[in-house]
Formats: C-alpha cells, structure tokens, sequence
C-alpha cells in the first residue's frame, strides 16, 4: 500500500518495457501480467496528461530472439525501438531445458550460452534505452566470487562487463556472496531474499504450523547460510541451531574437497518442527544428510526452505527421503528453472516471487526508495499477526 502512494506521487523515470529472455519466458509474463495490474489501479486522476501517454499497457513486454546459425554461432534482435526506454532485461542462467544445434548435434543451454545471450540482448539495444537494467535471479557464476589460489574470478568479471556495456543497476536474488558487488562499486546492485514469500507458502500449506519456541526451531545446514537462519529466527521468535562441515582437504573430488560429516551445534530438536533454510539445493547431498540427522535427532517433521531449487541430480533422493519420512516438504522459489515433474510432488511447495518483482520493477521504474521492500520484516509480523487474529 505504502509503494502504491508513493507511485502516484511520482512520474516514471522513463517508459519501461521488459525484455523477458526465453530462459525467463514464464516469469516474465506472470510479472508483466502484475504491473499491469498495479497500473489499472493507480494514478486514475492523471492518466490523461500526455505525460503518462505510455504509462498504462496491456503489455510491457518487448519482442526479441537470439537465433543462432548452424555452427551455434547466434545474434541478439529486437522486435521494437527501445529509443528512451527504462529497459529491465530478464534471463534466467540455469535454465537447463532450453537447447540449440551445433553442426547438427543437440546442446542444452549452459549458463554462460544464457549469459551470452543476455549481452546479445544488451548490445542489440544499441546504447539507445534511457536506462539499462539487468534481474538475473541467480547470479551468474556466484559461487565463483573469490579467487583461491590460481583461480578465475569469475562473478567479478562478469559484472564488471555488464557495467563496461552500459547496464546501469543489476538485481539478484540470495547471492552466494553479496560482496562480490564491490567489483561495481558505482553501479545499482540489489540483492533480495525472499523469506516472506517462504512463510507465506509454509503458512498456507501447514496451518496447523505452531510459531512459537516450543514447537519451531530454525537450522542453517552450514555456517554460510548462518545469516538467514539468524534472521528467520529472530524474526519467528524462535531458537537457531547449525551444521558445520567436516571436509577432508587431504583430497579433491569434483574439485572441492569432501565432506566427512555434518556437526550439529544447538538446543535439542526433539519433538519440534524444523525448518532448514539455504539459498541453494544443487544436488541436494548435503541439505538431505542434514535433514536426516535432524530427523534422527527426533524432529517431528522438517521443512527445506530454499532459494534455487536446481536438482542436479535429479528428484529421485528427495522421493526416497521422503518416503523414508526424513523431509516433510520441500519450499523453492519460481525464480530459476524447475522440471515440471516437480510440480507432481507431494512434498513440493512453489513460492510465487513474480509479484515480488513486479514491485521491485514498478519501484526502480519510478525512481522510489525500495528500502520497504528489501527489509520484509514488518510484512512478515502482519502475516503471522494475522494469522492469529
């Protein structure tokens, strides 16, 4: 509500237009169908001014395309002028079910063909958008943000060419490492988290969910997910504990070095529902052998809140461990890619975060402070005061 009047006080910064890359196809319809929404809704004593001629559409979406030629090779293209426009550029880099022909053999889009695309993208605007905006969800080779050894550093460089090409603020969701935006120390850089729209889909799904000390406790599967499970705590009310990881750095697998065991630092479990908050599943090893010795410890249900649900290898452990009882549900945000067959789960619960962005979208668009949405605090005791009520 707060945003809304803050909106009509406002004239946009320019008119936008989102260009919605095919890796964030779906995503970007649901958000563009919001703003829609919030703009039918608002500024009805202004709309005839020739000032917001461009202001209300039924679309903001922008046609394009990346072909590509049958070496692989591609080319950015846009369907319409972006001449003056506040262009926001969508692109979902672990998207893995998109593919393209390389001399007649079948590829999947990896997440440098995605990022590849997104400057395409870029450059095919020519310099002529009024501002440039990038939302990459996940961002681009985030688990890469510091240099061990003789390494590439890959994130930094990344965004350091995003801004060399004219983008102006760069929105992401849970980075790996947030610090990895003083390679741009000039430039927009946002980093969200979606813990109200976790508590939101948990709520909905487990109304019989008890918020209390007695009954919930918050655990961070290692000590670098320490800070969201800090928050959820202290926000709930409620008691954290944490895993750390035992690794055996005498040898290299997969290049990084084993875990021997995950130790538990906390109050007892037993009897209580837990909820295991991290910003990423990759394969998923170390969330379910977390989850397990919860179980083991005597938790009564366990709940995995997470961010990027990426399933390198698949759903079939997730299956197994709840069938064995070991996860109860499993929460992820649409942000990146999920297989469909997910959708099918029992345990699975999506976490909607298009209207999230659409607001993050209409706020830049008019040049207002965002620090509401960024601190989710206050939306998060109306919901569980709510509840209550």
């Amino acid at each position: 509500m707060t945003n809304i009047k803050m909106l009509e006080q406002v004239l946009p910064t320019a008119p936008l237009k989102i260009a919605a890359l095919k890796s964030c196809e779906t995503l970007g319809k649901k958000v563009n169908d919001h703003i829609v929404g919030f703009r039918k809704e608002s500024l009805k004593k202004y709309v005839d001014s020739a000032l917001f001629a461009s202001y209300k559409c039924e679309n903001y979406l922008i046609e394009h395309s990346c072909p590509r030629f049958g070496s692989g090779e591609a080319k950015g293209v846009l369907g319409e002028s972006v001449r003056g426009k506040d262009l926001f550029v969508m692109v979902d880099v672990c998207n893995y079910s998109l593919t393209y022909t390389v001399n007649g053999h079948l590829n999947h889009m990896s997440p440098d063909d995605h990022y590849q695309d997104l400057k395409r993208i870029i450059s095919a605007a020519n310099g002529k958008a009024h501002r440039l905006n990038v939302i990459m969800p996940f961002l681009y080779e985030s688990r890469q943000h510091k240099r061990t050894k003789r390494e590439s550093l890959d994130c930094a460089q990344a965004l350091e060419e995003l801004v060399d090409m004219g983008v102006s603020n760069i929105i992401t969701f849970d980075a790996h490492d947030p610090r990895v935006q003083n390679a741009i120390p000039l430039k927009g850089f946002d980093n969200f988290n979606p813990p109200y729209q976790f508590i939101k889909a948990l709520l909905k799904t487990e109304p019989d969910l008890k918020l209390d000390k007695d009954h919930l406790m918050i655990i961070s599967p290692d000590e670098g997910a320490m800070h969201r499970a800090v928050y959820f705590s202290n926000v709930l009310g409620v008691d954290m504990g944490m895993f750390y990881k035992r690794r055996d750095y005498s040898t290299i697998v997969n290049g990084k070095n084993p875990i021997v065991a995950h130790e538990f630092l906390g109050d007892d479990v037993k009897g209580k529902t837990a909820i295991i908050v991290d910003d990423m599943i990759s394969s998923g090893e170390s969330m379910l052998d977390v989850a397990k010795q919860i179980k083991d410890r005597g938790a009564s249900r366990v709940f995995v809140c997470t961010t990027f649900g990426l399933f390198t290898d698949g759903l079939e452990k997730f299956d197994d461990y709840y069938r064995t009882g070991y996860i109860d549900r499993l929460i992820t945000t649409n942000l990146t890619y999920l297989p469909p067959e997910i959708y099918e789960r029992p345990y699975f619960i999506e976490a909607d975060m298009s209207k999230f962005l659409a607001i993050i979208i209409d706020s830049m668009n008019h040049d207002i402070a965002i620090s509401s949405v960024l601190n989710p605090t206050d939306k998060i005791h109306a919901l569980i005061a709510g509840r209550n009520a």
